[in-house]
């Protein structure tokens, strides 16, 4: 039998409740004000005051101007590779290096661990951080984007709590059968971690998927450039003050403003897409990095 709530339980479900809902709804308007805008006719769009709550004379216009900029699916091609090898290179490490951080028979643990934490407090600022990677003659390459922040601090302290929580017993059973540390790792730790490990991915890939900041200052070739990096030049350069439509009787109207949504759309939903399909593992994966230590 249920239990009948309270006045102040209800009261409390009820405000909850509302608060939850106004959360969602100051969250979602953004990408619903983008999506309906990337959606309408600019000259009534420019005319609209207030909340847009629908598509103003739908059309798929702006649409086909992004499509048809080569800069855009360029920019895709180039955002893939760094995304695809990017988030391999820092899974890869970051595992590599969290097994090592996690073993507790490793002398040099705590001394590596506190050194890989005090890069998060200080760093050597940003004119040093280019003069390194352009000695190493990654300047102006994709590897400039990559090998830099192959690894983040953050990243590998929760997959090395992960780590931890995996029993010894199992990796002491695997070495008196003969296996090595590279066995122990991916043939134990790293099934068993599949949750961290899905957060990582998503951690990464949305990194490198999002990044500009880094490709703005190491890339000069316009054929690395990220989509990030493009949009960027769409959304602050006015780079579609001369993409012009057709509008009825002949004439030509500036359609920039519903070319930057549609841009914004084009660049933001396939990350979105990908998300629910590690949901599941990234609740989970964050509570393992939460309890376990």
């Amino acid at each position: 039998m249920r239990n009948k709530l309270s006045p102040g339980d209800r009261c409390f479900d009820i405000a909850n409740g509302t608060a939850m809902v106004l959360l969602m709804a100051v969250t979602l308007y953004p990408f619903l004000h983008v999506a309906f805008s990337s959606l309408s006719n600019p000259s009534l769009l420019v005319r609209h005051q207030g909340i847009l709550l629908r598509p103003l004379g739908l059309t798929l216009g702006a649409y086909r101007l992004v499509v048809q900029n080569p800069m855009i699916g360029l920019g895709y091609l180039n955002t893939l590779f760094y995304v695809v090898v990017g988030t391999t290179l820092n899974v890869l490490l970051t595992a590599l290096s969290a097994y090592v951080l996690s073993r507790k028979g490793f002398l040099l643990r705590d001394a590596l661990m506190f050194l890989a934490v005090f890069t998060m407090f200080f760093s050597g600022g940003l004119i040093p951080y280019y003069l390194q990677v352009r000695s190493l003659g990654l300047a102006d390459s994709r590897w400039a984007l990559i090998l830099p922040t192959a690894m983040s601090v953050y990243n590998l302290i929760l997959m090395r709590t992960s780590f931890l929580g995996v029993p010894d017993s199992l990796e002491e059973s695997a070495k008196m059968d003969g296996a090595g540390d590279f066995t122990v790792l991916f043939r134990i730790i790293l099934p068993l971690s599949l949750p961290v490990v899905a957060v990582m991915v998503l951690y990464y890939s949305v990194a490198h998927w999002n990044s500009w900041f880094q490709a703005m200052i190491f890339l000069r070739d316009r054929g690395l450039y990220p989509l990030q990096l493009i949009l960027r030049e769409i959304l602050i350069s006015s780079s579609t003050d001369t993409m012009l439509t057709s509008v009825g009787g002949g004439d030509k109207e500036l359609v920039g403003e519903t070319v930057k949504y549609a841009t914004i759309m084009v660049a933001t939903v396939p990350i979105l897409a990908v998300y629910p399909f590690l949901q599941k593992y990234f609740v989970k994966g964050m509570m393992i990095g939460a309890i376990k230590g």
